[in-house]
Parts: structure tokens; C-alpha cells; sequence
């Protein structure tokens, strides 16, 4: 019987079908930022003043291969982990205050398939509800191996 977090479960991945090797191929970084982790960003930096912030759990650029590309080019970012992360109070107000101070133009929240990752979702949704500005919220659930299961605006 599995205690604890679905999250945790160990699983043996290394056996994927239709893997590529690309270690031939040089994937230019697309972070625009420093830094990224949501208890050290400032949300008035100039990097999130009209942008399209993505915000993402820690998991997903590991899991998905083309990270970078698909996105975080052109975008600002800020990275938290909903189970780990302490102080998780803090990230409502900083996402609020893209919302309402930075003036962001999208938010996107990209999430693994496990039930903690949800988190994410929730605390941009209470900062958008509390805040007085408006912004169109997507958010993506990724599977562990780093494919789209869902993608929906809130």
C-alpha cells in the first residue's frame, strides 16, 4: 500500500518510447531573469512590467525537454514548488502584485499531473481574486513525462 503523496511514488522512467537522443543538439537558455525562485523575486523588477509571466512548479522544465522554447521564450518567470516551498502567503502577494502593479498581460501556471502540484493553480487564482485589475489566466498540466494532458484559461 502506497502512503503519503501520489507525488512521491518512485517510477523508473529511463525506458521511454520514441526517445531521442539530442545531446548533439545545443538548446540556447531563453531566461531573461535573475532570479526566479518566488521568495526572491521582486514583482516590481523591471522584467515583469507588461509581460507574460509564466509561473512554474519546480518539476516541470525537468520534465518537459523543450522547456525553453515552448515556454519560456519571451517571457518572465517566477518557479516555486506547492508541497516544499514554506511561506506560500508570500507568492499570493507577489502574483497580485504582477497583476495590479506590474501590469502584466497573461499569466500562465504550468503544473505536473500530481495532486500537490494544484497548489500553483490556487494560489494565482485567490491573488487574481483579490486583486482589482484583471488578467487572463492559462494554466497547463504537464505529465511526468512532459506532455500536455490539459491546458485551460481560468
Amino acid at each position: 500500500m502506497l502512503e503519503g503523496c501520489p507525488g512521491s511514488k518512485t517510477m523508473d522512467l529511463r525506458e521511454k518510447e520514441g526517445q531521442e537522443d539530442t545531446a548533439s543538439v545545443k538548446v540556447i537558455s531563453q531566461l531573461r531573469q535573475w532570479p526566479i525562485q518566488m521568495h526572491l523575486i521582486s514583482p516590481m523588477a523591471p522584467y515583469f512590467q507588461g509581460a507574460d509571466v509564466v509561473l512554474v512548479a519546480d518539476c516541470v522544465a525537468y520534465a518537459h525537454g523543450n522547456f525553453h522554447n515552448d515556454y519560456l521564450k519571451g517571457k518572465a518567470i517566477g518557479i516555486a514548488c506547492p508541497k516544499l516551498d514554506s511561506e506560500q502567503e508570500i507568492y499570493i502577494e507577489k502574483i497580485k502584485g504582477w497583476i495590479e502593479d506590474a501590469k502584466i498581460n497573461t499569466l500562465t501556471v504550468l503544473i505536473m499531473q500530481v495532486p500537490c502540484c494544484s497548489g500553483l493553480v490556487k494560489l494565482a487564482q485567490e491573488a487574481a481574486q483579490s486583486a482589482n485589475r484583471k488578467v487572463p489566466i492559462k494554466y497547463i498540466v504537464l505529465s511526468l513525462q512532459g506532455e500536455i494532458l490539459q491546458e485551460e484559461w481560468l
